[in-house]
């Protein structure tokens, strides 16, 4: 994400800051995480066609991979969460208008490898090694061995 080069929030970046104060008062409600799941639902049906298959093949992966995280979004963002903080999220392409959509980890993600590891690819497809490797990334974030 960057702003404008004058410091500003690009018009983006400002779209994702109301639906992060959107989400934090969707998750104090009484249905929180129903509402957040049906969210990041229409989140990835709303996407651009190439976007919307890629969030649907994330979407099956992670929650076939890691069925404890619960579904919701994050910034506008469709995301899977452990103690209510996102662990895994897509970034589809047309959310900031870059070249390719983005699989990211945050920091509570336990993908440590030494003193340097990545923490969000870059995803055009996704074939069947792609899947898996994604389905082992999501394992090992949240804590449970690679079977």
């Amino acid at each position: 994400m960057g702003g404008s080069s004058n410091g500003t929030f690009s018009a983006e970046e400002k779209a994702a800051m109301k639906e992060a104060a959107a989400e934090a008062k969707r998750a104090k409600s009484a249905k929180g995480k129903e509402a957040e799941a049906q969210v990041c639902l229409d989140k990835i049906a709303a996407m651009a066609p190439a976007d919307r298959a890629l969030a649907e093949k994330v979407h099956q992966i992670v929650t076939t991979a890691a069925p404890e995280l619960d579904v919701k979004t994050w910034y506008g963002m469709p995301a899977y969460a452990k103690d209510g903080k996102a662990v895994v999220f897509f970034q589809d392409a047309g959310k900031f208008k870059a070249r390719y959509a983005t699989l990211g980890f945050q920091d509570n993600a336990a993908l440590d490898d030494g003193t340097f590891w990545p923490t969000s690819f870059a995803l055009v497809s996704i074939d069947d090694a792609v899947a898996a490797r994604i389905a082992e990334l999501v394992k090992r974030a949240v804590g449970e061995a690679a079977s």
